[in-house]
């Protein structure tokens, strides 16, 4: 430890995000990008912004974006929060809406790991709950009656790294038992398969959505997040962020966000092509035996009863193919691997194959 740390540094458990290698031929399904690409409007809209103009600051307010987010969604630009990346919104709103003294932050213990990461940051205890054996998450175990209430209470539906998606019905009903609390709805894979929240907020309060333009829209070097809230609590945000960064987005991340926005064709285009490549791995899996847990999102979490996950990964990666594996409590026997496309499915099957026949160490 550096004897100029501050205090807490040493403390921290920072994410771990995949792995980013770089090997001839690399196929990397380990950190669920899209396998192809953004719409062609948003790298016309990058090369037009690309001018001298980056000399100037970006627009503080972002609001020809904001608006476009809130059109998509059939709500107000009052209601829509912007960030770099839905990573930094999340850490906006531990901020804003969890930081309650003592009451505790609710969570299940196989989720999106940087939700922990934030309870240590910002020092937010957390009340970890264990999903169900098959990895459902439970919700008599966020609306009983407790003794100290939650501070918040945050899940990603569709899960992640589990892939399972939760019915409307039981988030609403998480929401109704917990007036008083924030309940954070992370929907990074909701585009896949999933029922968005978004229409819930009319009705409550005490709801903030949270999307990122790197999944679905193929996105992610352009680091694009947004929450959906009630404008109190887009308020919350806003005084947070101008307090920490007041121009979180850059002019040509501005720029292909909202080409993408404008082009939704390609945009639901290119999901169903995701979901039918999924759709298409799982049985290839299956039929070489693994175990695949239901998805809705552009990656399967799946296990093969006969050989380790660890020797599996290991396997694949002298091959060239990254999947991620989680060594923690209770998946450690799982892979999560990114739905790619037709031809990077096919390769990954043909190379499964294989090493299945060889058998793993």
């Amino acid at each position: 430890m550096s004897r100029l740390w501050s205090d807490h540094v040493a403390e921290l458990s920072p994410y771990v995000p995949g792995e980013q290698a770089k090997l001839d031929k690399l196929l990397k399904l380990n950190t669920n990008e899209h396998p192809f690409g953004p719409s062609p409007r948003v790298l016309e809209a990058i090369r037009q912004a690309a001018t001298d103009d980056l000399r100037l600051y970006p627009s503080y307010s972002a609001q020809e974006l904001r608006e476009a987010v809130a059109q998509v969604h059939g709500v107000q630009p009052a209601n829509v929060f912007l960030g770099n990346g839905s990573d930094e919104v999340l850490a906006h709103v531990f901020s804003a809406l969890f930081m309650r003294g003592v009451r505790p932050v609710l969570l299940p213990d196989v989720t999106y790991s940087f939700y922990t990461t934030y309870c240590s940051y910002f020092g937010v205890p957390a009340d970890v709950v264990p999903l169900r054996e098959d990895f459902t998450l439970d919700v008599q175990d966020y609306v009983r009656e407790r003794t100290l209430k939650p501070a918040g209470i945050i899940f990603a539906n569709p899960n992640a790294p589990t892939g399972i998606a939760l019915g409307l019905d039981k988030v609403e009903a998480i929401l109704a038992a917990n007036p008083d609390t924030a309940v954070v709805v992370d929907e990074a894979y909701v585009d896949f398969g999933g029922e968005s929240a978004v229409g819930l907020l009319a009705r409550y309060d005490n709801l903030v959505v949270i999307q990122t333009m790197s999944k679905s829209r193929a996105l992610a070097g352009l680091r694009v997040g947004y929450a959906l809230a009630s404008a109190d609590v887009i308020q919350a945000l806003e005084r947070v962020k101008d307090s920490f960064n007041s121009y979180p987005l850059d002019t040509l991340a501005q720029a292909g966000a909202l080409a993408s926005l404008r082009d939704p064709d390609y945009f639901r285009r290119q999901c169903q092509a995701v979901i039918d490549a999924r759709e298409q791995l799982r049985g290839e899996l299956e039929q070489m035996g693994f175990q695949v847990l239901p998805s809705k999102t552009n990656f399967l979490m799946a296990t093969h009863p006969a050989h380790p996950a660890s020797g599996i990964q290991q396997a694949l990666r002298e091959q060239g193919i990254l999947v991620r594996h989680f060594r923690q409590p209770r998946i450690d026997q799982y892979l999560r691997i990114t739905v790619g496309s037709p031809e990077q499915c096919a390769r990954l099957c043909a190379s499964l194959r294989q090493i299945l026949e060889q058998g793993v160490k």
